[in-house]
């Protein structure tokens, strides 16, 4: 096998451990499975939205819409946990390293503060952190197999839950565990369960961002 061949299908390899994404999606400098920490802080500082995974720096899939509902969500959980002190909540940016060598930026997270250290903002730019709750907003990007991934790092970090949102479908998916979930529709709430109790999130009102007009406008 020539040298070109033998990198060729290295990088099948990583793409496929990586839960088959699109080459696209992953950076080629520095070389995948080199990757630091240091350089997902540069690349991202330079206005990159990228994820440490194994060494390679991979590009998170986000549309306008996606973000649109993250936004939203943020927006509800922010109003919750700020009114009742009850930790953190972050956004799409919020990058964090779950595992040593994991970071993650999930669309939306929730980190008691009980799991913050000292119980305050931590002052690095990529914290060691593992959220409560982690949520991602589904985009065209996203693969079956890299989601999948992602659940299994998250749970094995100690995420409590995970929530899988579905824009096409209009349905939230929560997973207690890295297969075991429960499906809600637009026509149902959400509840905060023993993590937020008392949080209740109306799916339709949630959803209905995506269908929102100019006042007047049929």
């Amino acid at each position: 096998m020539s040298s070109n061949a033998a990198v060729a299908a290295n990088f099948s390899d990583i793409l496929m451990d990586l839960g088959n994404i699109p080459a696209s999606r992953v950076r080629s400098e520095p070389k995948p499975g080199t990757a630091t920490l240091d350089d997902l802080v540069r690349v991202n500082s330079q206005g990159g939205m990228c994820e440490l995974v194994d060494g390679a720096l991979v590009e998170k899939a986000m549309g306008w819409r996606e973000s649109l509902i993250a936004v939203a969500l943020c927006r509800i959980l922010s109003e919750f946990v700020l009114s009742r002190n009850l930790g953190l909540v972050s956004g799409p940016d919020g990058f964090m390293r779950i595992l040593r060598s994991q970071v993650r930026g999930p669309d939306v997270a929730f980190v008691s503060w009980d799991r913050l250290p000292d119980g305050k903002v931590p002052e690095e730019r990529v914290p060691e952190l593992v959220p409560d709750l982690a949520v991602e907003v589904l985009s065209e990007g996203n693969t079956y197999g890299e989601m999948a991934r992602k659940r299994r790092e998250y749970f094995h970090a100690g995420v409590r839950q995970v929530w899988m949102i579905d824009l096409d479908e209009r349905t939230v998916a929560v997973y207690s565990d890295i297969t075991k979930y429960e499906l809600f529709d637009e026509t149902q709430s959400l509840s905060g369960g023993d993590i937020l109790p008392g949080l209740e999130i109306s799916l339709s009102s949630l959803f209905g961002e995506l269908d929102r007009t100019r006042p007047g406008q049929a």
